[in-house]
């Protein structure tokens, strides 16, 4: 049922950060071969933020090496802990969200995760059906297995406590919420991303307060947005979605900066080893272009959640829009209800949701980022008139066909 120890922990550790304890881990995998019995694989997700981008494809990828290995993929949507919000790498109490709300980013949250994980071989469970029914004396229990000491040693913590920044009570039990989740589904090992190192330790600690035998924690990497510096988010808007149409999923992988070349094949294209090494020992010679490298990447990241057809469509069109200076095919058309055919350019760029604010369509026409039937707009007080149809084009990317 299982491939030999040796080559499952080779897939395992393949992009791995850290394997926390690694020991245990192969003791886990020798037992589960000798009983032919697939280990249980956790990965909690938090789902106040429903849009998934190719930053959470990195973790989600490995669990998908996990079940193609045999093991037992168990997916924890955390609509109880959502209400919470996790805390991590924020340096604000984050806003609460009801239960119905995060059961309906959990369902959008499993619906494209799927894009990714087998389907048919994945166990879902709500972590609002053993936190739900916790009794008060249950969370002193818990509460009593950790100290304050021990969750202020947490870096957003700290520097909250340090700088006079208010931490709620409830937040500091959020990651005893997630530790209760492992051994609530008795978990052998646990994904995820380097900055939920501390929060997976936690569910190590609480199994053994349990009596249980504790999770094995393996952390992946974050990885860098669009704009190469900040981690991927849609809050430095520097993202690639999964919902992403394949022009835009192409056209952002190609702005990506060359040394992210490599890492984007690694982990958003679920590139092997042999391609990998091969890419790099391109990227080496002075006589191969970086550019051909990101096609190759693009392509296959488009692939993934759109198909092969649509890589090699998307290539097409890039090289039209941006050899030829053409414009797409396939253009959106949108009617506006509006009191009067003649608006405020800006007004028009965010009712369309071509940006997201006054602000950034402020800053694009004045960088010279907004084209109007061809001809770019300098002037941020222009105004449109919409009583026939007009192309807008903002960045290098978005086009828009739209009237009254």
């Amino acid at each position: 049922m299982f491939p030999t120890l040796n080559e499952q922990m080779d897939l395992i550790r393949s992009g791995a950060v850290e394997i926390i304890p690694e020991d245990e881990l192969v003791k886990k995998i020798e037992i589960s071969i000798k009983k032919n019995k697939p280990l249980i694989i956790k990965l909690g997700c938090d789902p106040s933020k429903p849009d998934l981008h190719i930053g959470h494809a990195v973790v989600l990828h490995k669990m998908r090496q996990f079940q193609d290995l045999g093991h037992h993929a168990l997916l924890i949507i955390g609509d109880f802990t959502g209400m919470i919000g996790d805390p991590t790498g924020k340096n604000v109490t984050r806003p609460h969200l009801s239960l119905e709300e995060t059961r309906i980013n959990g369902q959008s949250y499993l619906e494209q995760a799927t894009m990714v994980l087998a389907k048919d071989e994945l166990e879902v469970r709500y972590n609002s059906e053993w936190l739900g029914k916790m009794s008060f004396r249950d969370v002193i229990e818990l509460a009593a297995k950790y100290t304050v000491a021990q969750l202020l040693e947490r870096d957003d913590f700290s520097k909250r406590y340090k700088s006079g920044q208010p931490i709620s009570v409830h937040e500091l039990l959020y990651p005893l919420a997630q530790a209760m989740d492992s051994a609530a589904i008795h978990s052998d090992v646990e994904l995820g991303g380097t900055d939920q190192k501390f929060n997976l330790l936690v569910g190590r600690e609480i199994q053994k307060a349990y009596n249980m035998p504790p999770q094995v924690i393996l952390t992946m990497p974050l990885l860098e947005g669009t704009d190469g510096i900040e981690k991927m988010s849609k809050s430095y808007n520097n993202y690639i979605a999964f919902n992403d149409s394949p022009r835009d999923i192409f056209g952002k992988v190609m702005s990506i900066p060359d040394n992210l070349i490599v890492r984007y094949f690694r982990y958003g294209a679920r590139a092997t080893e042999k391609d990998i090494k091969e890419m790099e020992e391109q990227l080496k010679s002075d006589s191969f272009n970086p550019r051909d490298a990101k096609v190759r990447t693009a392509k296959a990241i488009v692939a993934i959640y759109h198909g092969e057809e649509a890589g090699e469509n998307a290539l097409a069109e890039f090289d039209k829009i941006f050899k030829n200076k053409d414009i797409p095919d396939e253009i959106e058309e949108m009617k506006l209800d509006l009191p009067s055919p003649v608006q405020p350019l800006m007004d028009v760029l965010v009712l369309t949701n071509l940006v997201p604010s006054k602000k950034e369509a402020k800053r694009l026409i004045e960088q010279g980022g907004v084209m109007l039937d061809g001809e770019k707009v300098s002037d941020f007080r222009a105004e449109i008139d919409l009583s026939k149809e007009r192309l807008l084009k903002v960045g290098k990317r978005k086009f828009l066909k739209v009237m009254i």
